[in-house]
């Protein structure tokens, strides 16, 4: 491992572009593995939304889990995502046949997590890459296969399409991983 990632730690915050909201999130090397840790606070069809969240994973970026806490509206929210040995999910201790054999999990309410195929793939440029994860449907708050595919043009430019949104658009990316421009969703307003 490079010196360099060794020590690697970054934060970012991103302003939301299709509602109010904001989600702060620091990526930092863990133990052998990598951490990404955030708050994502915003509007939900009206209500009031303040979610934390934080992603393990082991050195070549596989999660192995994850927990989100907060609120929507006056619900309380606990979420613990388990990635079993056997590509297995579990939420909250229930086992998730649907995205068993996944390796990422993507937050749906927050771009931190598509950091997390980008820094596992490595691509070369030109060379479309398949990344299904096990996806957070948000607000419905249940995990579910996601399609999705990531191609690297340059060294800051991804092509990601995810059909079951009708989402292809060219994310600005920078060295670790994270999202600066994610067209019609998010923005980077501050880094470090």
């Amino acid at each position: 491992m490079l010196e360099k990632e060794r020590n690697m730690q970054a934060s970012i915050l991103w302003l939301r572009l299709d509602q109010e909201g904001h989600d702060g999130c620091l990526l930092s090397k863990a133990g052998s593995g990598w951490s990404l840790k955030g708050q994502a606070v915003f509007l939900q069809e009206g209500a009031p939304c303040g979610l934390s969240y934080e992603i393990d994973c082991d050195a070549r970026w596989r999660t192995r889990a994850a927990r989100v806490a907060g609120f929507l509206g006056g619900d309380a929210l606990h979420y613990r995502f388990d990635r079993l040995d056997d590509g297995g999910w579990v939420l909250n201790g229930k086992k998730q046949t649907q995205v068993a054999g996944l390796i990422d999990l993507d937050l749906g309410f927050t771009p931190a997590s598509n950091l997390l195929p980008i820094r596992r793939l490595d691509l070369r440029p030109g060379v479309p890459m398949p990344a299904p994860a096990a996806y957070l449907a948000f607000p419905e708050l249940r995990l579910e296969r996601l399609e999705q595919t990531y191609c690297r043009l340059d060294n800051n430019r991804y092509a990601y399409a995810a059909p079951k949104f009708g989402y292809d658009q060219v994310l600005e990316v920078l060295p670790s991983g994270f999202i600066v421009d994610y067209p019609g969703l998010w923005k980077a307003i501050a880094l470090s």
